[in-house]
């Protein structure tokens, strides 16, 4: 792994589909960072398998004996991670993790955030009506889905959809702006302040937000 690229450490409990994205784009020789380590807390996770497969250090922290977030912070350290990616990692980040890793903790979710926080959120958005749906990138904070926002993602909510057709729409923009917001880390071009992420080198309108087609409504067309 070259020493000069953002090194990636990925915290995941399930299939590791984001995680794939990330390990995808770190194969492109001017992508600006890479997977270090994958760490799950679950043994069976097929993102460990994900991982290994690419050649990437994965490991189970068995959750059992309790510090299990003390030892998942020594891990991120001992492998020199400059930033921390959630990917369907299933457990709520505990206030001193997320102070020792304060500003380097990115987490993808499938809603517009500050809207459907939490589980479930793609069924939520149906049962709500909402005419458009997504996801966003955000900094991690110590509440639950309330960090600044990164990037975001706008997909449109169909006639007869549930939420299996939501989430799969959305799914396959969540790989697209998690390596993407990796990328303008890695390259220095985001800048925190206070709540507000600034994204350096685009227009102001543009900022953080990626649309699709809204399915031919007047105005539609492919977003910034």
């Amino acid at each position: 792994m070259s020493p000069r690229r953002l090194r990636l450490a990925v915290l995941a409990s399930g299939r590791g589909t984001n995680l794939q994205a990330l390990l995808d784009a770190g194969q492109d020789p001017d992508y600006p960072a890479e997977v270090a380590l994958v760490l799950s807390d679950r043994a069976d996770a097929p993102a460990l398998r994900r991982a290994r497969e690419a050649g990437a250090e994965a490991e189970w922290i068995d959750p059992a004996p309790g510090g299990l977030f003390e030892r998942i912070g020594g891990r991120i350290e001992g492998a020199g991670a400059g930033l921390v990616c959630c990917a369907g990692f299933m457990r709520i980040l505990p206030p001193e993790f997320v102070r020792r890793f304060a500003g380097r903790i990115l987490n993808i979710h499938p809603s517009l955030l500050p809207s459907f926080p939490g589980l479930h959120a793609q069924r939520k958005a149906v049962r709500a009506g909402v005419r458009v749906a997504g996801c966003t990138v955000h900094f991690i904070d110590e509440g639950v889905d309330t960090g600044p926002v990164v990037l975001q993602a706008a997909v449109p909510v169909l006639p007869g959809d549930d939420e299996e057709a939501l989430s799969g729409r959305i799914l396959r923009y969540e790989h697209r702006i998690y390596p993407l917001a990796v990328r303008l880390i890695a390259e220095g071009r985001v800048r925190l302040e206070g709540r507000k992420v600034l994204i350096e080198g685009t227009g102001g309108e543009g900022q953080g937000f990626i649309s699709p087609p809204l399915a031919g409504l007047p105005g539609g067309g492919e977003g910034r």
